[in-house]
């Protein structure tokens, strides 16, 4: 029973850790209409499940995509608008070349390197955000999780008492410093914080907004729908410098 109320507290204490480290949105932006659309987009982390669906639905509509990626051979799409480069997040360089050219970016960049301090998210993030203020790309729409700043402990109990504090409190802690890295920056971005992920089809109407999550149940929602979302996000101002939850 002891152990058992020491790890509830350890839990407990990662939550607010992650609600105080994480970005918290605190103004509401204006609304906006439509915005000029860009042309040219960078993927990054185009061979995760959210990179896939990301590549898929850009080229779906009409964007021509550059995607970066570490093993090219993961990514089964052959289309005249795609270009693949193969490299590494972490090279400042790389990030750099790729870039030219570009007119915004979409990061869905993860990782498994779970049980061990890492730093993959928040340097990658940094020569992105660094690469795109060089260059002049102005619009980053990057996707991070609920359960961290604002939506610590919206993912359910499930995962703010067993996955986040077992699992992935090294990987969390890394998405709290590339949520401020993105945050402290003069970039047009969004943050966008799933629920958990699923394979599901894309079903095209999400909850959405810094209320999204709860404390008790676990929240859902398809990697196809976070994509479309995000892709959304380049030609709307709507949720221009926030994170916002969306789920099912």
């Amino acid at each position: 029973m002891t152990l058992l109320l020491l790890f509830i507290a350890y839990a407990i204490a990662l939550a607010i850790a992650l609600a105080s480290a994480g970005h918290r949105t605190r103004t509401t932006p204006a609304p906006t209409g439509p915005r000029a659309r860009p042309v040219r987009v960078l993927i990054v982390g185009a061979t995760g499940g959210t990179g896939r669906q990301l590549v898929a639905q850009a080229l779906e509509r009409g964007y021509e995509v550059t995607a970066l990626v570490r093993n090219p051979s993961r990514l089964h799409v052959d289309h005249p608008r795609l270009r693949l480069v193969q490299g590494d997040v972490l090279d400042e360089l790389c990030v750099t070349t790729t870039m030219r050219g570009q007119e915004a970016v979409l990061s869905a960049l993860g990782h498994r390197r779970y049980f061990s301090p890492t730093h993959i998210l928040s340097e990658g993030t940094r020569n992105i955000v660094r690469a795109m203020e060089l260059l002049g790309v102005r619009r980053l729409v990057c996707q991070t999780s609920l359960g961290i700043g604002g939506s610590a402990g919206r993912m359910g109990l499930y995962y703010t008492l067993f996955v986040i504090p077992v699992i992935l409190p090294f990987y969390f802690w890394d998405k709290t410093r590339q949520e401020r890295m993105i945050a402290a920056s003069p970039l047009e971005w969004v943050i966008v914080r799933p629920g958990a992920l699923t394979d599901g089809g894309k079903r095209g109407r999400v909850k959405q907004g810094r209320g999204v999550g709860n404390g008790l149940w676990t929240v859902r929602i398809s990697r196809a729908d976070v994509a479309s979302f995000m892709l959304d996000q380049l030609e709307t101002d709507a949720h221009l410098r926030t994170a916002t939850g969306v789920s099912w």
